[in-house]
């Protein structure tokens, strides 16, 4: 009798794939914060929408400013989603390796044949990759909704709901939005890829042992700079804190602000510049950073024993 045949290894692809599942399943706050949150905006832009009939009709009355107070509850829908996905993003990092190894699921997981590096990859992916599309895609969600709400409130006003789409104009944001998504995901790739890092090697509150080194060498430069300062040293520099300030912010001021100055945001397609973006020495500085730190972070998942 013929002996039966060895069972097909699975696709890098295929297992990639379902370990990126496998972490969403885990870590359900990466989508639910942010939804929470997009809910929430939702729920107070939509009760001030309750008033667009009075400044419409300011705005008909020749009030500028009114026109252009209307982008700001969309503006203020992408900003909280934003803002609370960014965080959600650094706390999952933070614990993507290490709850693996107090909770002693990483022997579990080690016995299937995934790989230290699909792992780390997978788990890599969901604030670089996942995190922005999720983003994307509740921002776009609750401004439909808005928007929708209060063509609803303009009409049972008397006024017909093309004076509002008049002065909405969606399309700007949701192209720049993407492409900053993507932008910031990837300037900020460094620091995921650092705090994974640590998450694999801390025993506890990774996210403290992973922001403390830069957080005491700021206090550090500010302390020295300050004595400097008083004994006539000269202008006050401070490397260290720009650095750190780059790295955190960097990535939006490029994303969203004309030329990445952060003087004025962006409220034109053509003020996109993504040759300017993709060819920054920064940006390319720091995914090589990233690279680097996530082969540490493969190389400590591979030798670390659960806590």
């Amino acid at each position: 009798m013929s002996e039966p045949a060895a069972p097909k290894a699975l696709p890098q692809s295929r297992l990639f794939y379902w370990s990126i599942r496998r972490e969403l399943w885990e870590h359900r706050a990466v989508y639910v914060a942010p939804a929470v949150v997009a809910i929430v905006a939702l729920f107070g832009t939509g009760l001030s929408a309750l008033w667009l009939p009075r400044v419409l009709r300011r705005i008909e009355a020749g009030d500028a400013k009114a026109a252009m107070a209307l982008m700001s509850p969309y503006a203020l829908i992408a900003f909280s989603v934003l803002l609370i996905g960014m965080i959600m993003a650094l706390f999952y990092a933070s614990a993507a390796l290490n709850a693996e190894r107090r909770d002693r699921s990483l022997l579990f997981w080690k016995s299937l044949p995934v790989s230290d590096r699909t792992a780390v990859l997978a788990k890599a992916a969901v604030p670089i990759l996942v995190t922005p599309v999720v983003i994307f895609g509740l921002v776009v969600a609750a401004q439909v909704a808005l928007l929708i709400w209060s063509s609803l409130i303009v009409a049972a006003s008397g006024l017909s709901p093309t004076l509002l789409w008049n002065y909405i104009d969606l399309s700007v944001m949701w192209v720049v939005l993407p492409y900053g998504l993507v932008v910031n995901a990837l300037w900020q790739a460094p620091l995921y890829a650092w705090i994974l890092v640590v998450s694999a090697w801390a025993r506890r509150v990774p996210i403290l042992w992973a922001l403390a080194p830069f957080v005491i060498l700021v206090m550090l430069e500010a302390t020295i700079g300050a004595m400097a300062r008083a004994a006539g040293a000269g202008p006050r520099t401070t490397p260290i804190a720009d650095f750190v300030g780059n790295r955190l912010l960097g990535g939006l001021a490029e994303a969203f602000s004309v030329d990445g100055k952060a003087s004025a945001a962006i409220d034109r397609i053509g003020q996109l510049n993504p040759l300017r973006t993709f060819t920054s020495p920064d940006l390319w500085g720091g995914l090589v950073a990233a690279a680097l730190l996530l082969a540490a972070a493969i190389w400590l998942r591979r030798r670390r024993e659960p806590l």
